[in-house]
């Protein structure tokens, strides 16, 4: 994942450099007074977005596969763990016992 997002990272970096240069010679125009700024970040955010949908899909599907196999392994520790709880307490019980409700 973090792969991924340094890659991301990278893409609107290039795309931010892009867009000031286009900027600063006049091809864009500028934003307003203190604003213009922003102009370029959302400029180059607006560019960069579908470039590393379509640029980097591999590499998501990597982390996205990643990520499933993290949250299976999470979801199997959880009941394993609560298997065992329960087994302890079955265990303390004595025979015939029914568990209480709260």
């Amino acid at each position: 994942m973090l792969r991924y997002t340094l890659m991301r990272l990278g893409i609107f970096a290039g795309c931010f450099v892009v867009v000031w240069g286009l900027v600063y010679s006049g091809i864009v125009p500028r934003g307003y007074g203190a604003s213009n700024f922003m102009w370029i970040c959302l400029l180059a955010l607006v560019i960069s977005a579908p470039i590393s949908f379509v640029v980097l899909r591999k590499e998501r599907d990597r982390a996205s596969v990643t990520v499933a196999h993290r949250v299976d392994r999470m979801k199997a520790g959880f009941a394993a763990n609560a298997a065992q709880e329960d087994e302890a307490d079955d265990a303390s019980r004595p025979q015939g016992q029914a568990p209480q409700a709260s």
